[in-house]
C-alpha cells in the first residue's frame, strides 16, 4: 500500500512538471488557411463521443487546424484502412492495432516516420520500451495509446461461496476445477475465457517453463521445442476436461463459442467465478454482473524460479500519420494533444486504455479519475515490465491468417477429433510453414 501512495503521489506531482502542449491558440499557421486532417477510429459510443469532444477542444485551441472524423465500430475497420491504404487515400491520422505494422509497415515505410517530427510531439513523455516497440527499422511508426496485457480477474464472492480460495498459484487454479464441480455443479467453473483466451493462458504457464513463447518474437518461426508445443496442447485439453475452464463446445451450445463473458447468464449470477483477459475489458466484465458478485485482480500465476512472466502484453493501440498527409506537421500536433495533454486525457479518460504518456496519466491520477480495478491492473502490468519480464511478443501471432490457423488446430483437439500428439506435431511443422509465408 505504501509503494503505491508513493507512485500516486509521485505520479501527481508529475502533472505540473509534465510537458505543456508544445502548440496552442496564436501558434503560427500551418498553410495559407485552415488545414483540414481526417482522423479515422474504431470503437463504440462512449469513445465516440469523447474523441469528438477531444476534436473541439483541439480546434478551439488551434484554430489553423480542422479535425475531420471518420469512425465507426471494430468490424469492417480494417477492411476498409486496407482498401484506403493499397490506395494511398487512408486518412492523415490513424488509430491502428499494433500488430498492424506487420501487414502495412514491414519495412518502416507504410506510415509516416515521426522521428522528423519531434519538435511537434512530447516524446519523453513515452518509456524507451513504447517507443521501440513503435519502431520499425529506425522508424517511428506510430505512438502508443495505451499498453495492455492479459490479467486474471476473479469474482471472489463466487469463490468465497463455492469455498474455494482464488488461485495464487498453478496448482490452486487445476484444483478449483473439480472443487467447482463438486460443490457448484457441472455449470459452475473457476474460469471462463473464449478459445483465444485459453491459448494465451495456457501458452503463459508453458513459457514460464520452458523460457520460450510459441512464435519466436523476431524471427518467422515457432521458437519452442517440440516437447513444450506438445505439453502446450495437453495443458490446453487438461484444463478443459479437469474442468477448471468452460469448455468450447459448452460454450458453443450456450449461444456461440465466442459471446463475450459478460454476455453469459453464467458470469453474470456468479457461476463462472474468473476470466482470463486483457486488462481493458475489466469494465466490459463488471458491467453486467449482479449485485451479488465482487471482481478483483488476482496475482498473476507464476511458476517457481520462472525468469518471465509469461504475460502477454503490446500496446492497446496506436496512432499513426498518413506518409501521403499533406500537414504531417499539423497532424503530429493533433496526435500530441490526443495522448499527451492534460486537457485530452480528462476528456477522453479511459476510452482507450490508461495512457502511456506520462503527461496524461498524470493528470488522470491527480484527478483521481482511474477506476481502482483498472489501476490496479496497470500497477501489476507496469510491475512486471519494469522488471523485463514482459517479452515484446511476435506480430505475426496475431496476424488474421495464422490466429485462424491456431484456431482450427486448437478446435480439433476441444472437440475430440484430434490427438495431443497430432495437433502438436500440426502445430509445430504447419506452423513453421505459415510462419514463413507471413510478410
Amino acid at each position: 500500500m505504501k509503494r503505491r501512495e508513493a507512485l500516486t503521489a509521485g505520479l501527481a506531482s508529475a502533472a505540473a512538471l509534465a510537458a505543456a502542449p508544445r502548440w496552442a491558440a496564436g501558434a503560427p499557421a500551418v498553410g495559407s488557411g485552415p488545414v483540414t486532417l481526417r482522423f479515422t477510429w474504431w470503437g463504440g459510443s462512449d469513445r465516440h463521443n469523447r474523441t469528438l469532444k477531444a476534436i473541439a477542444a483541439f480546434e478551439a485551441r488551434n484554430p489553423d487546424i480542422r479535425i475531420k472524423p471518420e469512425y465507426l465500430g471494430m468490424n469492417g475497420y480494417l477492411e476498409k484502412l486496407t482498401t484506403q491504404m493499397v490506395g494511398g487515400t487512408e486518412p492523415d491520422v490513424m488509430q491502428i492495432n499494433w500488430a498492424w505494422l506487420s501487414m502495412f509497415s514491414r519495412q518502416g515505410t507504410g506510415f509516416a516516420d515521426l522521428n522528423p517530427l519531434r519538435g511537434a510531439l512530447a516524446l519523453d513523455q513515452f518509456a524507451a520500451d513504447d517507443l521501440r516497440i513503435c519502431t520499425v527499422r529506425d522508424k517511428l511508426n506510430g505512438l502508443p495509446v495505451s499498453y495492455t496485457a492479459r490479467i486474471f480477474l476473479w469474482n471472489t464472492a463466487a469463490f468465497a461461496r463455492a469455498g474455494v480460495p482464488v488461485p495464487k498459484t498453478w496448482e490452486e487454479l487445476y484444483a478449483a476445477g473439480p472443487a467447482f464441480l463438486a460443490r457448484k455443479g457441472e455449470r459452475a467453473y473457476p474460469l471462463d475465457g473464449e478459445l483465444y483466451d485459453m491459448l494465451l493462458l495456457t501458452q503463459a504457464r508453458i513459457f514460464q517453463q520452458h523460457g520460450m513463447p510459441f512464435v519466436h518474437p523476431t524471427e518467422p518461426r515457432v521458437a519452442m521445442s517440440r516437447e513444450a508445443v506438445r505439453e502446450w496442447v495437453h495443458l490446453y485439453k487438461r484444463v478443459c476436461d479437469e474442468h477448471v475452464a468452460t469448455p468450447l463446445p459448452y460454450r458453443a451450445s450456450l449461444g456461440g463459442a465466442e459471446k463475450p463473458t459478460e454476455q453469459q447468464q453464467d458470469w453474470v449470477v456468479g457461476n463462472w467465478a474468473g476470466n482470463y483477459t486483457w486488462d481493458t475489458a475489466i469494465r466490459l466484465r463488471q458491467s453486467t454482473l449482479d449485485k451479488q458478485q465482487q471482481l478483483d485482480i488476482g496475482d498473476f500465476l507464476t511458476v517457481p524460479g520462472a525468469s518471465n512472466s509469461g504475460m502477454f502484453g503490446r500496446p492497446t493501440m496506436l496512432f499513426s500519420v498518413s506518409k501521403h498527409s499533406k500537414a504531417p506537421e499539423a497532424a503530429a500536433r493533433f496526435v500530441n494533444y490526443l495522448l499527451t495533454d492534460p486537457q485530452a486525457a480528462r476528456i477522453l479518460s479511459i476510452t482507450r486504455g490508461v495512457p502511456s504518456a506520462s503527461g496524461a496519466l498524470a493528470a488522470l491520477v491527480a484527478d483521481k479519475a482511474l477506476p481502482p480495478l483498472e489501476y490496479k491492473a496497470y500497477l501489476q502490468i507496469k510491475q512486471q515490465r519494469d522488471a523485463g519480464r514482459i517479452d515484446r511478443p511476435s506480430p505475426r501471432f496475431e496476424d488474421a491468417r495464422f490466429r485462424r490457423f491456431l484456431r482450427e488446430v486448437f478446435e480439433t483437439v476441444a472437440y475430440g477429433k484430434t490427438s495431443v500428439d497430432e495437433a502438436a506435431q500440426r502445430l509445430f511443422t504447419d506452423g513453421n510453414a505459415w510462419l514463413a509465408r507471413i510478410k
